[in-house]
């Protein structure tokens, strides 16, 4: 049986590449030492087969077998849209 693979849920910082998004972690670490919170923050680049994803929306990313050299995870599902301002009419 195949084990689980990763799951993760971040932002969508960029989408300019075909069929590629590039996801932002966040994850809350405490510092091992002085104990202080630590923000630490890491991109993925993530397979994106339908060109759905915006900049700015929360998805879920799964992992996956590679399917380029930095591309190991695709877009599982989208959680939330990103609100669109239209700066024209503020």
């Amino acid at each position: 049986m195949r084990e689980q693979r990763r799951a993760l849920v971040g932002t969508v910082t960029s989408n300019k590449m075909d069929k590629t998004v590039i996801v932002t972690i966040e994850r809350v670490t405490r510092h091992p030492l002085y104990g202080k919170i630590v923000r630490r923050n890491k991109k993925y680049k993530v397979h994106d087969e339908s060109n759905t994803c915006q900049m700015g929306d929360v998805v879920r990313i799964r992992e996956c077998r590679p399917i380029s050299k930095d591309k190991k995870f695709f877009v599982e599902e989208i959680l939330q849209r990103a609100v669109i301002v239209d700066e024209a009419n503020v």
